[in-house]
């Protein structure tokens, strides 16, 4: 089963199309990175899987039970998020906005928040001011919330960007764990060469066509291979240097 199914999608705006005929499938605990050139529909197809706008033809199929407000989402850093004058614990909670029915939130929802506190390793600092936060910390603040959504599907905007290297590090790490406790991924970046060392599959849209298969297939697909230092030899290939799109 599908968790989502793409079939002969096009989305854009004001009905001209910036992505045309997608179709491919994302099943249940996959790791999928969505790369691309800038302008190439990365953030439209995020809108769109996020229902944010309808598709301009096609299908979206969502299945195992998955609706689209269920999704959690990290979306890429702001001055606003950086300066959101409210304790780490608050900011968790509000990823449980989509589940609440009344002016408090109940029992199971602050387990939910502790849970995924502890998940990502911010539960000593619960009390904290968000905006008083590392950027690394308010990361995985801004994590735990996207999961307080979801038992399913996170998708996640560039997550790393702003970070330093170790911060960059951890995120990418904890992701992963995230992801082998059996959470599906998407992930959107321009590093190329973190996309390959953590996905399992890759999803590369240019302004004229798209690839999406495995990470080995990928390396050695067409698109793939613009990016590589050298063409990869043997199986091992995802330890091979890529260059990052711009």
């Amino acid at each position: 089963m599908s968790l989502i199914d793409f079939n002969k999608v096009t989305i854009g705006y004001d009905g001209k199309s910036v992505i045309s005929d997608l179709t491919f499938q994302i099943k249940p605990n996959e790791y999928v990175c969505i790369v691309g050139e800038n302008g190439s529909g990365k953030t439209t197809l995020m809108k769109c899987l996020l229902g944010l706008i309808p598709p301009l033809s096609g299908k979206i199929t969502f299945g195992d039970g998955l609706t689209q407000n269920e999704i959690g989402y990290l979306p890429q850093k702001t001055v606003l998020q950086k300066d959101f004058p409210a304790s780490v614990e608050e900011v968790v909670l509000s990823g449980c906005l989509n589940k609440k029915h009344t002016l408090f939130y109940s029992k199971e929802q602050k387990k939910t928040a502790e849970k995924n506190m502890a998940l990502t390793g911010i539960t000593d600092i619960r009390k904290n001011c968000f905006r008083e936060l590392s950027g690394g910390q308010q990361q995985r603040a801004l994590l735990a919330r996207a999961l307080c959504a979801t038992t399913k599907l996170l998708i996640l905007d560039e997550p790393v960007t702003g970070l330093d290297p170790v911060a960059s590090a951890d995120m990418y790490n904890l992701v992963k764990n995230l992801y082998k406790d059996g959470i599906t991924v998407i992930m959107v970046s321009h590093d190329i060469t973190a996309a390959v060392n953590n996905a399992t599959k890759i999803l590369h849209l240019t302004k004229d066509n798209y690839f999406f298969g495995s990470t080995h297939q990928y390396l050695h697909s067409d698109v793939g291979k613009k990016f590589l230092i050298t063409d990869c030899p043997c199986d091992d290939c995802r330890h091979h240097h890529i260059h990052n799109l711009a």
